[in-house]
């Protein structure tokens, strides 16, 4: 791909958003009726190709039962509210009434509360008592700490995800997580992330992930790109994670991993868009906090607005828009793009001409960046 010059000193790459690009119609049409949404990972079926967000905001234990039921894979924040306290409903209060300016400080108050092995075990067992796959996301700071109580717990899909995951952290203070022998030793597929890059993606598959969560600095309550200077734009980076599956699944003799976009996926388009650039699956945050049954109360936030000492996110207003089971099969609500995105993709599918996800990955993108009103 042609570098752009921005100086005399430093080149650099011309990279895509999704709402840079738009998919193109193609020869034939189908019936939205025979288009198939389903995704497997491992073992494990699921009749929409969505996971949702280890955030306090979008997932509690009720909620992510529900998730489940409905044909996703939940994921559990095994660092959040449900596992500093037996109860959080008045933390979760306090957190959607609290003023603007002092939010930060006050989520750094509830999030004080140590974490608690016992309560990591119980959420995940009531999880599995109601028979729908159990998924727990661990920082990769706390993985080490915590993973035994996971995977004793009965965990079915261990997520390590962080703002940004590489397979070779450099510490001199103290010996970083060895993610190839780590997910090696466990018995269960374990999906890690955030990669932005080919090479880092490509790194991450030869640990042994089963799948590889792409995006980062990109979501609606992060700041990363403000505070950072890091931001990773959702359909290049995509399709640059998607080349890495490709070489990795030649190198290794036809080991597939699973490509899951994460962050700045909020409405059914980009999710149209973030398939079309290669993903399997999409995790969602924003666009599950705006039901009815989240636990944020119409407000989003994920564990970077309350880091100790850089805070790289901040508690935003998503509002309620309808039930969960609507924000995910319908019936609509709106235009909008918030409310039926399974439909919406499956209608997109069937526009184009595809039956499933992996045949829809080929379809024809343009380049067609606009504005959103």
């Amino acid at each position: 791909m042609t570098e752009i010059e921005i100086g005399k000193g430093k080149r650099g790459r011309r990279a895509y958003s999704l709402d840079d690009i738009a998919v193109v119609p193609s020869r034939r049409t189908r019936d939205p009726r025979e288009v198939s949404t389903l995704w497997q990972i491992d073992a494990y079926h699921f009749d929409l190709p969505v996971m949702a967000a280890p955030m306090d905001s979008v997932m509690s234990p009720a909620t992510a039962i529900e998730f489940g039921r409905l044909g996703g894979l939940p994921v559990l924040d095994l660092e959040g509210l449900w596992t500093r306290y037996e109860d959080p409903e008045t933390q979760l209060a306090s957190i959607a009434t609290v003023d603007p300016a002092e939010a930060v400080a006050r989520m750094r108050e509830i999030y004080d509360e140590p974490i608690k092995p016992e309560l990591i075990r119980d959420r995940l067992k009531e999880i599995r008592d109601a028979g729908v796959t159990v998924a727990g996301a661990l920082t990769p700071q706390r993985t080490q700490e915590h993973w035994r109580t996971v995977v004793e717990a009965g965990v079915d899909v261990f997520v390590i995800r962080g703002t940004t995951v590489s397979a070779e952290h450099v510490s001199g203070d103290a010996e970083p997580l060895n993610l190839k022998r780590f997910i090696y030793e466990l018995d269960v597929p374990v999906i890690v992330g955030g990669a932005g890059t080919y090479t880092a993606a490509l790194h991450l598959m030869r640990t042994g992930a089963a799948g590889v969560l792409v995006g980062f600095g990109g979501g609606a309550a992060h700041t990363t790109r403000r505070t950072l200077g890091i931001h990773a734009p959702m359909a290049t980076a995509l399709s640059d994670v998607a080349a890495a599956r490709r070489d990795y699944l030649d190198e290794s003799g036809g080991r597939y991993v699973h490509v899951i976009a994460d962050g700045g996926v909020g409405t059914s388009g980009d999710i149209v868009k973030a398939v079309a650039c290669g993903a399997d699956a999409v995790m969602l945050g924003a666009a599950l906090a705006r039901a009815t049954e989240a636990p944020g109360r119409g407000f989003h936030w994920g564990p970077e607005a309350h880091h100790s000492q850089l805070p790289r996110g901040e508690r935003v207003e998503v509002g309620t828009v309808a039930s969960l089971e609507e924000i995910l099969n319908g019936p609509g609500r709106g235009a909008d793009g918030t409310t039926n995105i399974v439909g919406a993709l499956k209608r997109a599918m069937a526009t184009t001409g595809y039956s499933d996800l992996k045949e829809f990955q080929r379809v024809e993108v343009v380049v067609a960046p606009y504005q959103r009103s």
